[in-house]
């Protein structure tokens, strides 16, 4: 039987206290063991345009329906950007204008969303964004964050879940001059890592059987779309960045001779400090950089290891990083990182309680807005998770964790993050920073990225506004007919 098969049962032991209740077969079991390592890691193509006469870097986005070898030697119906599965490597810089043509070449509409990217709500690629079959969607915007490891994928209302699942995603990559001396060069030593779990049938097609408490949890895992992958190591250090894009999956990663590491960075930028760590627990949506340190011609396999949590069953291998005899020699690790001062909240608290479900006891309406926030607020969320595992991701924002249950979060948990997992009866406090973009009229969202908790309904959504006029904003949008 398949982990998807007892997932119902633990949803329903959720609601009761009871979490961890454990499947049988291949995917509650995990692949360690099963895996030959045979098919070099597929490295995304870079996209990164020079900037035209008018200054602005145009990026041509094709959504598009293909069909792409997963399995070897069997190909599946997939999605993609730019090609028949997952997408292109954005990359722009601080300062630059740039400019997206996405065009939505499938047969029902999408959206394209830029998760981690600060920009004016109506750029932001959520649901209010819909992109029909057939029509272009043109979002232009200054970057104008730090260095950060961003990504983009569908967010269609109800549909997210499949979109993503499909292919429509790719990672999204912010520079900054300020940035300090780590391994920078792509596909070499600073390596991107999309991390996804699939389910196959017996002919190779991906299986979209999203029942059960968390949805699609499969039985096979692909990094950057390659199953059963290997990596060439040809550097003393590596970096990857590595992004948890899968529909519910949540990974604790580590190697398996467990040795020591370092995070660099998360969501929204690096560390103050690169933090030591064996293993880094990442759930869907949240983004780590790691750096590594390799040995000529030592070979060692990234591992996804069995957590305490709902959504972490079974040990995946990931990975085999197979180093050169020889290697080229990385610079030291800088001691400091970022020197971003903290984000200190100011009194206003908001509370969110995530039911099964619903936020607050209630579900997602298009029409209803849930918040209004002064433009440039730094605020307390509070982040009450009565049932089983959920995360929550805010869009726009920047967040750090303030505590987990009242105890600090461990160092690599300390930088600036947009998302965050948040385990079953637990409750998280974040320290909230708003962005200056106003709009009483588009909202942003704040929701589960546990994608289908999410298409469920598990979302709410909050305007910035000029500072004064929170109560003159009306709660209600003007949407007549729009899906909730």
């Amino acid at each position: 039987m398949r982990r998807r098969g007892f997932l119902t049962l633990t949803g329903l032991l959720g609601l009761a206290g009871v979490v961890g209740v454990t499947g049988c077969g291949a995917g509650a079991g995990g692949n360690t063991g099963t895996l030959a390592f045979t098919n070099r890691l597929r490295i995304p193509p870079v996209l990164d345009p020079v900037p035209g006469p008018d200054g602005v870097k145009r990026f041509p986005l094709h959504l598009r329906a293909g069909r792409a070898e997963l399995l070897p030697g069997k190909t599946a119906s997939t999605w993609g950007v730019n090609g028949d599965h997952l997408g292109p490597t954005l990359r722009a810089r601080r300062g630059d204008r740039v400019a997206m043509g996405v065009v939505n070449q499938l047969t029902e509409a999408t959206t394209l969303h830029w998760h981690g990217v600060r920009l004016p709500a109506v750029m932001d690629g959520g649901p209010h964004q819909m992109i029909e079959p057939g029509a272009t969607w043109n979002p232009e915007w200054t970057v104008d964050q730090p260095a950060a490891t961003c990504w983009y994928h569908p967010h269609p209302h109800g549909m997210t879940s499949r979109h993503v699942y499909r292919g429509l995603a790719g990672m999204f990559i912010l520079d900054d001059d300020r940035a300090p001396d780590l391994p920078g060069t792509y596909g070499v030593d600073d390596v991107p890592l999309i991390v996804q779990d699939k389910e196959f049938t017996a002919d190779g097609e991906l299986d979209e059987a999203f029942g059960g408490t968390f949805g699609l949890l499969g039985d096979d895992v692909l990094v950057n779309g390659t199953y059963d992958p290997y990596f060439e190591v040809t550097t003393t250090k590596v970096r990857f960045r590595v992004l948890n894009g899968s529909n519910a999956h949540v990974y604790s990663i580590g190697f398996a001779d467990n040795r020591t590491f370092h995070v660099v960075g998360s969501d929204a930028g690096l560390l103050a400090a690169p933090a030591p760590v064996q293993r880094f627990r990442i759930s869907p949506g949240e983004r780590f950089e790691v750096v590594v340190d390799f040995t000529p011609g030592e070979q060692v396999v990234l591992r996804g290891f069995a957590g305490d949590s709902d959504v972490e069953e079974g040990e995946y291998d990931l990975l085999k990083l197979i180093a050169a005899a020889n290697l080229e020699p990385s610079p030291d690790l800088p001691a400091t990182l970022a020197d971003l001062p903290p984000i200190v909240p100011g009194a206003k608290v908001r509370r969110f309680t995530l039911g099964g479900s619903d936020i607050n006891g209630k579900d997602m309406d298009m029409t209803r807005v849930d918040e209004v926030v002064p433009a440039g607020a730094r605020e307390v969320w509070e982040v009450d998770n009565i049932t089983f595992s959920h995360n929550f991701h805010i869009h726009e924002v920047a967040f750090t964790v303030l505590d987990v249950d009242g105890e600090a979060p461990p160092e690599h948990l300390r930088g600036r993050k947009d998302t965050v997992f948040v385990e079953g009866r637990t409750k998280v406090r974040l320290a909230v920073e708003f962005g200056t973009h106003t709009d009483p009229k588009t909202p942003y969202m704040y929701h589960c990225h546990i994608l289908k908790h999410e298409d469920k309904g598990m979302m709410g959504q909050f305007l910035i506004v000029a500072p004064g006029t929170e109560d003159q904003t009306p709660r209600t949008l003007a949407m007549a007919g729009h899906p909730h």
